[in-house]
């Protein structure tokens, strides 16, 4: 395999980790929304808070269960040992919905946490018997969120651009999984169904 694209491969599974992609889509309700008019350090605050919850709390998780050889590595490609983390992350996703609705957010954009949560639960479910992608479960949730923000008329700016972004940064990212060879075509396709549907259902449905 080139280096360079498997170096690129690499770069794009990092940044765009299932770990962060609910800080990506706390980043988007609060930038691209009309949460947007709320005070910047307002904002802040609560991405920082998200963040630790929903990224920072599962990745120590990991750490400690690596210490103990529980799981392989970090990225806990082995699927027979994702249970334990995904179950641990989504009770992390409510946690952080329930610090959005404690914090007086309003209910879609609640639901878009509990869409993830939802996704996690599923994705762990499926694990059971199949490897589905993490990832693309995660950038499906993304892409999601950033069309039910423009169908639902809650942008503070017109997002068709930034929705045709997301979905050519989809079909890199499953590329990508690909390269590096974790995962098969079917796999890819089906974390991305599952990641945009569970939580464009949660968000038309109870948001």
């Amino acid at each position: 395999m080139n280096k360079f694209i498997a170096g690129m491969a690499n770069f794009l599974s990092t940044i765009l980790s299932p770990l962060l992609m609910p800080t990506f889509g706390v980043f988007l309700l609060l930038w691209v929304s009309v949460l947007c008019l709320q005070p910047t350090g307002r904002r802040t605050a609560f991405l920082l808070v998200c963040m630790g919850i929903t990224c920072i709390l599962p990745l120590i998780f990991l750490s400690v269960m690596r210490h103990f050889k529980l799981i392989k590595d970090l990225h806990v490609n082995d699927r027979e040992q994702r249970l334990i983390p995904y179950l641990f992350t989504a009770l992390c996703y409510l946690a952080a919905a329930y610090y959005l609705y404690y914090t007086h957010f309003p209910l879609w954009a609640i639901m878009f946490m509990l869409g993830s949560m939802v996704t996690v639960i599923v994705m762990a479910i499926i694990n059971l018997k199949w490897k589905i992608s993490a990832h693309m479960a995660g950038i499906g949730g993304i892409v999601a969120l950033i069309n039910q923000i423009h169908v639902q008329g809650l942008s503070a700016f017109d997002l068709f651009w930034l929705l045709c972004i997301s979905v050519i940064v989809t079909g890199l990212l499953g590329t990508a999984r690909l390269v590096l060879k974790r995962h098969n075509i079917w796999q890819v396709l089906a974390g991305v169904m599952v990641g945009y549907l569970c939580v464009t259902l949660t968000m038309k449905i109870f948001g």
